[in-house]
């Protein structure tokens, strides 16, 4: 995700994540560039912390890393189950073929993540980016501000980068063996880069955790051809991730 001046490079003080805010936000993270290698350091000591189990489906491994060679832009499409899990998907980078793209991968977050001093240095190192839900601020508003958000998601991609979301939205405390219904989110975003002249490749990825907490990920094939409306996109994202998901919960078995 070539860019003039990267915030990563400046001296002046990142913004405070605040919905108000939100307009002076969604400009600095259009920009801002974390170190790669403060990034795969802390990648590397969350994956020797958690030391997820990384399992792959037949040919995925192979094809993900030829993507990769190929410079195609990625979006990783994740189930949540845990306040947990965007720890665990970094240890998973770090532990996968995603290892040489640690750095160049932007993740969605929700904003609360970025309160807390300490935590949002962790996590804008790792290239997060905030996310203002309509379950916190209203669906109204959110909306702007999620309009705002896929233009940032789009802008990352063209630039180079790729993205690592949680379509559900929210943790799912319902059964964690079916993929709660998604928002047309995501679908919007690879319609939008498509056009944008980086058409994306998604790569579904199942995450499930035995009683230890200990996580388990599962790489299914990635899905380079979907539909051109963002409602096909999404209904193909949500029958990739619950493949992931059959395939991951089949690997604890």
């Amino acid at each position: 995700m070539t860019l003039s001046t990267p915030a990563a490079l400046t001296t002046s003080p990142p913004p405070a994540v605040d919905f108000d805010n939100r307009d002076v936000v969604y400009e600095y993270y259009r920009t801002h560039r974390p170190s790669r290698a403060r990034a795969r350091l802390s990648c590397a000591v969350t994956a020797f912390r958690k030391r997820p189990v990384v399992r792959y489906a037949d040919t995925a491994r192979a094809e993900i890393r030829q993507l990769i060679r190929d410079d195609r832009r990625l979006i990783i499409a994740i189930n949540h189950l845990s306040v947990e899990d965007p720890r665990m998907v970094a240890a998973f980078a770090w532990r996968s073929v995603f290892r040489p793209r640690i750095g160049r991968i932007r993740v969605l977050a929700k904003d609360e993540l970025f309160i807390d001093p300490d935590q949002r240095a962790r996590i804008d190192a790792m290239g997060a980016i905030p996310v203002f839900r309509g379950k916190d601020h209203g669906p109204r508003a959110a909306y702007a501000a999620g309009q705002q958000l896929m233009d940032v998601c789009v802008r990352r991609m063209v630039d180079g980068d790729d993205l690592a979301l949680f379509p559900e939205g929210t943790c799912n405390e319902t059964d964690p063996t079916r993929v709660q219904s998604i928002g047309t989110g995501i679908g919007h975003i690879a319609a939008r880069a498509r056009k944008a002249g980086a058409p994306p490749v998604f790569a579904f990825l199942g995450l499930t955790y035995d009683t230890g907490g200990r996580a388990t990920f599962y790489l299914d094939r990635p899905l380079a051809e979907f539909p051109e409306r963002p409602a096909q996109i999404t209904r193909a994202v949500s029958t990739g991730m619950q493949q992931a998901l059959d395939g991951a919960l089949a690997a604890v078995r």
